[in-house]
């Protein structure tokens, strides 16, 4: 991605897949379910007992982040926010970011839509 691509992310706005429940344990950990749908899901199910709902945890920064993708905020807004709650220890801020949106988009629990 060019640099000027990179900016123009930071405008985008992270939308949640609204298949995808979720819910904050007393520690904050956020932990999304996703349904295990599909041929192939159905036939591990059965033959090694895989679950039909996986319960993905979010590690420290997701756990954080996932609660702000309201729908509204910008990617660049909860950057801010992401830096002002862990400060330098988020750094590098906006690599790591970019990154962790890609996942969410390129695993279906996210899209982000442009403002």
């Amino acid at each position: 991605m060019s640099k000027k691509e990179d900016m123009n992310v930071l405008d985008y706005i992270p939308v949640k897949n609204p298949d995808i429940t979720w819910n904050i344990d007393e520690n904050g950990v956020v932990t999304l379910d996703q349904e295990n749908k599909g041929m192939f899901n159905r036939i591990a199910q059965k033959a090694f007992n895989r679950p039909s709902v996986s319960h993905i945890q979010l590690e420290s920064y997701g756990s954080f982040i996932w609660p702000r993708m309201d729908g509204v905020k910008t990617i660049y807004d909860i950057a801010l926010e992401l830096k002002a709650e862990f400060g330098d220890e988020a750094e590098p801020l906006y690599d790591r970011i970019f990154t962790y949106f890609r996942m969410l988009q390129d695993h279906g629990f996210a899209k982000l839509m442009k403002n």
